[in-house]
């Protein structure tokens, strides 16, 4: 398993421009759920916001560092998982919380905020946790990790389409309402398209690790969706916005860890490798507890 290590992943430069454009595509297909009014109502009452973005960005790669200090994976796993917990919301979250029965608006305006926040946030949680953990403190080390170009990729791959999407909506409201559901199923389609195409021209190397990633992040993954619950738990929230911080703490945005990955990391096999389970691992699970909390009503 040492050679994970040293494997870097079939992916052109041009791939990577092209998932920028999807991945920028699907935020604002979600943003044309937004209104800055949304933001404004959430600031008068923060309380539940905030408890999200502490779960999203302080307890999730808190957890993420015990766990690997517990487990001990390969250096380029460890920073694979470290990434996407550095990560904010993924891009299905809203559909699963309101699957759940969750305070889907909430979810809405986690991952809005959580977006912003991104270019802060993530790549200071990448270098915080990823040197403290000294596994991977050498792969930073021989990686140029530019915290302003990190942030200029997240503006303009998810914050300006972001932006575009809630003037739109603010703007011209019939409009957004008449292209909503088919940019959000449209973007949907073509992100998971270009997801099934980009392993499938990795195939050897995927079917080869996947073996020694899966277990982690599976592992990885509920320790998210617990810490998101038990966050929200003891910041005596509802059962309602409960269930939208949980999902939002267990649905990460790995297609922009795949990005980051390409784009700063050189497409580091085992980095590679994490973010693409989570990216199929965390939509099976959320569906399943979607599907189990839809069974009943949550409390507000």
């Amino acid at each position: 398993m040492t050679g994970i290590d040293a494997v870097r992943l079939n992916f052109s430069p041009e791939s990577l421009t092209l998932l920028n454009a999807i991945l920028s595509i699907v935020m604002f297909s979600i943003a044309l759920d937004l209104r800055v009014s949304d933001f404004q109502a959430l600031m008068r009452a923060p309380k539940a916001l905030v408890t999200g973005l502490v779960s999203q960005f302080l307890v999730l790669p808190a957890l993420t560092f015990a766990m690997l200090s517990l487990t001990n994976p390969q250096p380029s796993i460890a920073l694979g998982l470290i990434l996407v917990a550095a990560c904010p919301g993924g891009n299905i979250s809203n559909f699963i919380t309101h699957r759940a029965g969750g305070n889907a608006a909430l979810s809405v305006s986690m991952t809005g905020v959580a977006t912003v926040s991104a270019i802060l946030f993530t790549p200071l949680n990448v270098a915080f946790w990823g040197n403290l953990y000294q596994p991977t403190r050498e792969l930073l080390r021989e990686t140029t990790l530019d915290p302003v170009s990190i942030a200029i990729t997240v503006f303009f791959m998810l914050i300006l389409p972001l932006i575009l999407g809630i003037v739109l909506n603010t703007k011209r409201p019939a409009l957004a309402a008449r292209i909503r559901k088919p940019m959000q199923s449209l973007s949907m389609v073509i992100f998971i398209g270009f997801i099934v195409l980009a392993l499938a021209a990795n195939w050897s190397f995927f079917l080869g690790y996947v073996a020694a990633v899966a277990g982690l992040v599976v592992l990885h993954n509920g320790l998210a969706l617990a810490g998101g619950y038990l966050t929200a738990t003891l910041a005596g929230l509802s059962d309602y916005d409960r269930r939208a911080i949980t999902i939002e703490t267990g649905i990460q945005n790995s297609g922009l860890g795949l990005v980051l990955i390409f784009a700063f990391f050189g497409g580091l096999g085992g980095m590679a490798v994490a973010a693409a389970f989570w990216g199929i691992w965390h939509a099976i699970s959320g569906l399943v507890l979607a599907s189990l909390w839809s069974r009943s009503e949550a409390r507000r």
